[in-house]
This record gives C-alpha cells, structure tokens and sequence, in this order.
C-alpha cells in the first residue's frame, strides 16, 4: 500500500495498523502529512476557524516524590526535610483567589509519590476545596499517583477513584504517561507505576466517567517507533471506554527538557527540531482519529511552532497556566498572559476561544 493510500485510509477517519503507522511516520512528506492532519482537524472539531485556549492555574500538593524521575528536577526525596513541603489550605486559598480573579475556572492539583499522603489526605483536601470553592474545578493527580495512592492505602485504583470522585475530583490529567513502553519506564522513571498501571487507571476513571487527558513527553531515550506504540496505545485505549463516558479529551504531546535534569547528567542530549514535533502533531492527529482535541504545547516549543502546529492538525493552545513548575524548573521559558494567547492564536489565522476543561465554550 502506497502512503497516499494510507492518507486515504486516514482521512476516511479508518483506525490505522500499526505498520501503516509506522510507514507514515518516517516515509510520509511532512508537507503532505500536515496537510492531511489540517483536513482531518477541520472535520473533527465543532468550528474549524476557532482555536480554543484555557485559565488555570497548577499547584504543587507537594514535592516529595519517592519516584525519582530522572527528567524531573522539581522532587524532592521523602528524607530531604529542609526542601520538602505540603501546600497549605492558606496557600491554597490566596492562590485559588489569585487565580478566580484573572479568570480561571479550574485548579490543576499535580503533587508528587509521597509515602505519607494516603486516601484521607486527598479527601480532606478536594472536600475542604470544594466547600469552600464549590464552582472551581479540580483536574487533580494523575493516572501514577492515583496508583501509588491506592497502593498505600490498601485500595484497588478502582475504589481509589471511586472516593476520589465522592470527595471532589472532576478530572484526571494525562500525566505521567511519558512513554507508555516498560522499556523506557524502567530507563526514566524506574520507582514510576508502570505503564500498564496508567493504562488501567485511566480506563478505570473512563468507566467511572471521569473525563481525562492524555499526554506523550518524547525526545529522550524513547526509538521513534515507541512514540507511535504511544499513539496506538492511546487510541485504542479511548476505543473501549464506555459509550457514555467522554473518556480521553484531548491529547498533548510535549518534547523532554533536559536542563539540570539527571537524563542530562547520563548524557542524553536535548532532540528536539521544530519538524520532527510538527511530524509528531500531525500523526497524533491521524492515528488518534477518536479524540477530537490535540493541544500544542507551546511551553515546551515556543509561540512560533505552536503557531504552526495550529496549522498541522493542533487545535487547541492549552494554558496560560498561571503557574506551572516542574516541567519550567527544567528549562521551559515559554510565558503566555491572555492578551499575548488570543494574539498568538489570531496571528496564526484563528478566533481565540476562551474554554474549560471538558471544550465548553466559556
């Protein structure tokens, strides 16, 4: 079979097999393949001419982490006392109310794998949270901590997500997914739950309807036929969700920064080139035919690129993230305000779209 006649296969929106995937991605123009992405976007989102963009704000539960990531320069180590901290509920509120007044809707709650924090923690917190802010939204932990919460107190993932739903939570990021092969897992993040405990995670919270993101952080030790298992990965995954749960909302692939980090020290070097993140967006758009947003990350590519992404099957910027510090505290620089999104968006040729979480216009 042809590439051509791949895109056609592609662009009827017909699962790919993984070896069409793969011819895609190193045989296909980039040219051609962004063009192809671009169609198939302005077919799968609700108003081709809009791209969307988002407030919120991330906070850090903490920043123990036993997991000891070697991208990671944020964690600390459970016994490192004078670095460790836990966010208070006074913290929480004067950056909750920061937040409400620039306009955010939602708060990002990303922490680390801390030996100490079991179920009752989080409940207490999202509880507390949610009484006090009944109409912000909690997009809080991620598919690893979500396990790692459940193996310290003696739960399944299953009952796991269950309390944390009664207590407050609205949705699950896509973090920690980095690359979903156990090869690399072991290599990057060796204390991580594994890649298949993502995977159930997020099925799990797909049959609770708890609507989730999912995420591809790429560019390190990963071969490039690893980042298309990924892709795969996902969508198959978003395939056997319940008719009725929303399941995956969006996909975000960002590129590994590498400064500080102990992948640095190993020797690993940055890989990142605007076309090979520009390929990764368009075959995001191809292979995950069942997931209508793909967000370009432009904390960890710059506004130009993303801008270009937007053109190549991205349709969606993310947020201004009025905070954000782990994948920063590794080299991103990037900074967004509102005025400078909606002009990014519109020089890209688009009408900027303030959303929330679940794509509803706000």
């Amino acid at each position: 079979m042809s590439i051509n006649d791949i895109l056609e296969r592609a662009l009827e929106r017909e699962p790919l097999t993984r070896e069409e995937a793969y011819r895609l991605y190193d045989e296909a123009p980039l040219q051609l393949l962004c063009s192809v992405a671009d169609t198939l976007r302005q077919s799968a989102v609700r108003d081709p001419k809009v791209v969307t963009w988002q407030i919120d704000r991330n906070v850090n539960i903490t920043n123990v982490c036993k997991s000891g990531c070697k991208f990671c320069n944020f964690h600390c180590k459970p016994h490192e006392e004078a670095k460790a901290y836990i966010t208070t509920m006074a913290e929480y509120r004067q950056k909750i109310d920061e937040a409400l007044r620039l306009g955010a809707d939602q708060l990002l709650l990303q922490g680390g794998l801390h030996p100490r924090l079991g179920i009752e923690f989080y409940e207490k917190l999202f509880t507390q949270i949610k009484r006090e802010y009944p109409t912000l939204r909690l997009n809080a932990l991620g598919a690893p901590e979500v396990a790692h919460i459940a193996s310290i107190s003696g739960l399944t993932t299953l009952d796991t997500l269950k309390r944390l739903k009664a207590a407050g939570l609205d949705t699950l990021p896509g973090a920690g997914a980095e690359i979903l092969s156990e090869g690399v897992r072991r290599r990057i993040s060796p204390a991580k739950p594994s890649a298949r405990d993502w995977v159930v995670v997020m099925h799990e919270a797909h049959t609770l309807d708890i609507p989730t993101t999912a995420t591809m952080m790429y560019g390190h030790v990963e071969r490039p036929h690893e980042r298309v298992d990924h892709l795969i990965t996902i969508r198959d995954l978003q395939a056997h969700k319940p008719a009725t749960s929303r399941g995956f909302t969006a996909f975000i692939p960002w590129v590994f920064c590498p400064t500080g980090t102990q992948l640095e020290r190993e020797g690993i070097a940055p890989r990142f080139s605007a076309t090979e993140y520009l390929r990764i967006i368009a075959m995001s758009r191809i292979v995950l035919h069942n997931i209508t947003n793909i967000q370009a990350s432009w904390l960890t590519v710059g506004k130009e690129v993303a801008e270009i992404a937007l053109r190549s099957g991205a349709n969606d910027m993310g947020s201004i993230m009025i905070e954000e510090n782990v994948v920063s505290s590794a080299g991103a620089t990037t900074r967004f305000d509102r005025d400078a999104m909606e002009a990014t968006i519109r020089r890209a040729g688009f009408t900027p779209r303030l959303r929330d979480q679940l794509y509803n216009y706000r």
